[in-house]
C-alpha cells in the first residue's frame, strides 16, 4: 500500500517505491515535476494527471489537494497505488494556488517544474514544446502564451485587453517583455530559483514569481500554448479582485520590496 503521512494540517499519499526514470520512451530525458494544485475539480483532475503521465518528458507529479470539498481527494488517494510517480497531498483547508503550489515544490526534486491547473484550461500535451528551451540552455524559465504565435485563446471580448494591459504593466514595473503574464503555464529550471523563498498565498503566487524572475535577472522564453478559458458556472475560480490583487503584488515586489531568503 502506497506510504501515508501527516503533519501541519498536511496529509500525504504517496508511492510504495519512487519511479526515477530518467529518459521517457521516446529517448526524451524525463526531467520534469509537475505540480498541480487542485481545488474542487474532481469532474476534470483525473483526465489531466493521465494526460500529464502520457508525456514522456515527465519524471514525477505531485498534486496538491487544498481543501477541496468535492469528490477530488477520493479520487486523487488512489493514484500512488496506480502509478509510482504520482504523489497526492491534502491541505486541510483551503490555503490558496500559491500556499498549494509551495507545498508541492517542496515534494519535488526534479530540475525543471512545471505548474499544471487541474481545470483542463491547458493542454498537457504542450509541455514538451515548453521544455524544448530550457533543454536547449536557452531559457531558465518559459511561460506559455495564449496571445502569440497563432494561439488562439478563448473567452469572452474583454479577456485578451484585460490580460494585455496587466502584462502590459507588468513589463513597465519588471523590465520584462512578455505577451502573456497570467498565463497558467510557467516551466523554470530550479536551481537559479532554489535559494529564493514565494510567500504569496493566493493568486498573487504567480505576479510574485514574475517580479521574482525579472529581479534575478532569468532568461525567459515565451511558447505559444492551447487554451480553452472555463466560465464561472463551469467552476471558474479568478475574480475581479484578484487582478486587483496581482497589480499589487507586481508593484510590491516588483519594486524590489518583500524579498525574503530562507
Amino acid at each position: 500500500a502506497p506510504g501515508r503521512s501527516a503533519h501541519g494540517g498536511l496529509s500525504a499519499v504517496r508511492p510504495a517505491a519512487r519511479h526515477a526514470a530518467t529518459t521517457g520512451a521516446d529517448g526524451a530525458p524525463a526531467c520534469l515535476g509537475v505540480v498541480i494544485p487542485c481545488y474542487n475539480e474532481a469532474g476534470t483532475v483525473d483526465e489531466v494527471i493521465r494526460r500529464v503521465l502520457a508525456q514522456p518528458v515527465v519524471r514525477r507529479i505531485v498534486v496538491v489537494d487544498d481543501g477541496s470539498v468535492d469528490d477530488s481527494w477520493a479520487q486523487l488517494s488512489t493514484w500512488p497505488g496506480r502509478d509510482p510517480r504520482v504523489e497526492v497531498l491534502r491541505r486541510s483547508a483551503n490555503g490558496g494556488k500559491g500556499a498549494a503550489v509551495r507545498d508541492g515544490l517542496a515534494r519535488l526534486d526534479t530540475p525543471v517544474v512545471v505548474i499544471q491547473d487541474a481545470d483542463l484550461e491547458y493542454t498537457p500535451e504542450d509541455l514538451p514544446r515548453l521544455l524544448e528551451p530550457i533543454l536547449r540552455g536557452t531559457a531558465d524559465v518559459v511561460y506559455g502564451t495564449r496571445f502569440a504565435g497563432g494561439a488562439a485563446a478563448a473567452g469572452p471580448w474583454w479577456h485578451q485587453p484585460a490580460n494585455r494591459l496587466f502584462t502590459w504593466f507588468c513589463n513597465l514595473v519588471t523590465g520584462l517583455r512578455l505577451s502573456d503574464e497570467a498565463v497558467g503555464y510557467k516551466m523554470f529550471r530550479v536551481a537559479p530559483l532554489a535559494d529564493i523563498r514565494l510567500r504569496e498565498n493566493g493568486f498573487g503566487f504567480c505576479p510574485e514569481f514574475t517580479a521574482t524572475v525579472a529581479r534575478l535577472g532569468l532568461r525567459v522564453a515565451e511558447v505559444p500554448v492551447a487554451y480553452r478559458r472555463r466560465t464561472r458556472a463551469q467552476g471558474k475560480k479568478f475574480k475581479r479582485r484578484h487582478g486587483l490583487e496581482a497589480v499589487a503584488c507586481i508593484l510590491r515586489y516588483g519594486l524590489g520590496r518583500g524579498r525574503r531568503r530562507r
